[in-house]
């Protein structure tokens, strides 16, 4: 009897167990993932394609303190209805409003690398339009898309931010409001900087 009993008593941890185990780690119910994608409150967004495009302009316009970018192409000053160059003007209308923008842009040792002459251009643009750009060292690539939004929120993925990125590739990026990985994130960006003095 007393071993009968003993096993129903294992038993019932066990089921009970396997029970809590399963609902912690079963998907989200439908409402609550419906609040993780939602623009407002979210803790991660998913942004293929050209969805990064306008995620990325509502995320700088809502900007209250900071927005610090490092890209690997910036490829702004082709034409003033490319998204790049939107990008650039929302980032002056930032600026205006009194919030700190800074960019890291690559450069390479070659100057009349494509991709160094291009970054210049941008580079300056940007200065014109009051933000603070920087260029990484020309000993090290650096192939960030990376945005931090006020030490709050975080962009990152395949986004370069040049037309084809933006309106035809295959890309994917994320949005994240993770004040914790937005920290670390602006951490290694002011290294960046560092490095490249």
């Amino acid at each position: 009897m007393n071993r009968f009993s003993f096993r129903k008593k294992i038993m019932i941890v066990l089921v009970g167990s396997i029970v809590l185990i399963t609902a912690a780690y079963s998907p989200a119910p439908a409402a609550e993932k419906r609040n993780q994608n939602s623009d407002t409150a979210c803790a991660a967004i998913l942004l293929t394609n050209e969805d990064y495009f306008p995620a990325l302009l509502k995320a700088i316009d809502e900007a209250q303190s900071e927005i610090f970018l490092s890209i690997f192409s910036f490829k702004a000053g082709v034409h003033k209805n490319s998204y790049p160059d939107r990008i650039l003007e929302h980032l002056a209308k930032a600026v205006k409003r009194g919030v700190k923008v800074t960019a890291i842009l690559e450069t390479t040792a070659n100057r009349s690398d494509e991709l160094n002459i291009q970054n210049r251009q941008t580079g300056k643009l940007l200065e014109e339009k009051g933000v603070a750009v920087y260029f990484d060292s020309p000993l090290r690539t650096t192939h960030t898309k990376l945005i931090v939004i006020d030490e709050r929120l975080v962009l990152l993925g395949s986004h370069n931010l040049t037309q084809a990125a933006l309106k035809y590739n295959n890309e994917i990026s994320i949005l994240l409001d993770r004040p914790d990985l937005a920290k670390r994130a602006r951490n290694y960006m002011l290294k960046i900087i560092k490095e490249a003095k």
